[in-house]
């Protein structure tokens, strides 16, 4: 029995936690149980008839909020037989069996490696009413060979590899996605003309570590190559990219970066730590020096680049000078933002088990003076803008005040936040339409242009928007079991068919 009408095709939810890597799967997720013939629920929709969650293992409390999360839904489940639980992504991938064992109401546990076999394993689990565990230990196709949902009529992640080599002791990651899988140019650009052949303007390219593609292949200039190569597909009006690793930074990334005329001038690069003890023990293969010297070719090439970062404070054994040079190093990086992390033991990786874990009283003071030095420098870089003109790719949701103050929000090139008046365009100006506009206040985290805007481009986008449509991907379901449209609900009787 299931809990869809008579007749209708099942519902289904994805709810997701974590990185990019993970709101891009989830993209997928919805592609696959999409093409076998499930309907999105509405999001009011307490009750779908399938619930997946895209879990993250990064944080320390991660299983504690997924298996409170499952435990919210199993009196739902009790109440609505047929519907099915679904859990994937790091933390299935790590927690493997035992989490039908916390949670036996789950259906289907699937990992990092196996997303193609979601819809089978759903209706499996379905057929032989019991939990279907399936946990591969390599990567069974690349993921971006499935069909994908795109949640954005304008912007478009593109995965160019998966997994990572690197042996950070404070990052599960590798254990859990893999090493490194590249994925060959050609079928990225293919990727990327056929998102830009739907409308999206903006791409970004992913990866655990972008800019150590093409070690597979045997080409360490390779992600250099991908980003001119992008440079000349018309209609693609941004790149970017996500995230590179400061020891494999090279020099004809900045140049290509600098010379292709729709690469954003933005870089997102980890600094974790401006100690190089900490940096040491954290298994980051470079020092400080190395890390300000990148960021002084990027701005030497690029004056106007934005660049951004992640911090970790309170590693085990961090020392009160390890954390001054950090905020040393912060100060010279002059960050348009940086992403601030207190740290936590991540169960399974080589820094849970050090010596010198810190109280959580002393993480958290030297917490809160890192924000305070991030966003006196933040707010300094983008007061230095005030009076600039802007050009800002217009988005959905990026602005929560925006109802109450009749602004619009959207990204500029270089990646920060602007929250923009309409004037007399209110009403005609679409998520993914272009907008020029002047800024004319900062904040650390924002900026604000409450002028009327100097020019309006409409674009493919958001025609795209105003009809309703997301971009679909079209994918290759390489050695995966053919999957049908899950069969039309009976009629409903009495009965349970949860477990």
């Amino acid at each position: 029995m299931t809990t869809a009408a008579a007749g209708s095709p099942r519902t289904y939810q994805v709810r997701t936690y974590g990185c990019q890597m993970n709101v891009h799967d989830s993209e997928r997720i919805s592609g696959l149980l999409e093409d076998a013939g499930y309907v999105r629920a509405a999001e009011a929709d307490e009750q779908p008839d399938v619930v997946v969650f895209n879990t993250c293992a990064v944080r320390e409390n991660a299983d504690n909020r997924l298996y409170g999360n499952l435990g919210h839904l199993r009196p739902v489940k009790a109440k609505h037989p047929g519907m099915q639980i679904a859990v994937g992504g790091c933390l299935a991938q790590k927690d493997r069996g035992d989490i039908v064992r916390k949670a036996p109401w789950v259906d289907v546990v699937f990992g990092t490696h196996n997303i193609g076999s979601l819809p089978a394993l759903l209706d499996r689990a379905r057929h032989n009413t019991a939990a279907e565990v399936e946990i591969l230990e390599s990567l069974e196709v690349f993921p971006s060979t499935l069909p994908t949902r795109r949640e954005s009529t304008y912007a478009g992640w593109v995965s160019i590899s998966v997994g990572c080599n690197n042996t950070c002791t404070f990052c599960i990651v590798p254990s859990l996605r893999g090493k490194e899988k590249d994925r060959r140019p050609g079928d990225i650009l293919s990727e990327v003309r056929a998102l830009v052949d739907s409308g999206v303007l903006e791409v970004t390219l992913l990866g655990q570590n972008v800019n150590s593609y093409g070690v597979e292949f045997g080409d360490r200039y390779a992600f250099g190559k991908l980003l001119r190569a992008c440079g000349d597909i018309d209609g693609l009006e941004r790149v970017r990219f996500t995230s590179p690793h400061p020891k494999d930074f090279t020099d004809d990334v900045i140049a290509a970066m600098a010379e292709t005329p729709n690469v954003c001038h933005s870089l997102h690069m980890p600094l974790q730590s401006g100690s190089d003890d900490v940096l040491r023990a954290m298994r980051r293969s470079y020092r400080s020096e190395r890390y300000l010297g990148i960021i002084e070719k990027v701005r030497a090439a690029m004056p106007d680049a934005a660049i951004t970062t992640d911090i970790i404070v309170g590693f085990p054994g961090e020392t009160e000078a390890d954390f001054a040079r950090t905020l040393d190093v912060v100060r010279e990086a002059r960050f348009s933002s940086a992403f601030t992390f207190q740290y936590s033991k991540r169960p399974g990786t080589p820094a849970a088990t050090m010596d010198g874990q810190l109280p959580k009283q002393v993480v958290q003071e030297r917490y809160e003076r890192l924000i305070a030095c991030v966003e006196e420098i933040t707010w300094a870089e983008n007061k230095k803008l005030v009076g600039e003109t802007v050009e800002v790719l217009v988005a959905v949701g990026e602005g929560r005040k925006d109802e109450r103050t009749g602004r619009m929000s959207g990204r500029a090139r270089d990646g920060r936040l602007v929250h923009f008046a309409t004037g007399e365009l209110a009403g005609r100006i679409r998520p993914g339409d272009i907008v020029h506009t002047v800024v004319t206040y900062a904040a650390p985290h924002h900026l604000n242009a409450d002028g009327a805007p100097l020019a309006h481009r409409r674009t493919r986008a958001g025609d795209a928007a105003e009809a309703g449509q997301v971009p679909r991907t079209p994918g290759v379901l390489l050695g995966l079991p053919t999957v049908g449209a899950p069969a039309a609900a009976p009629a409903p009787v009495g009965g349970c068919a949860a477990h």
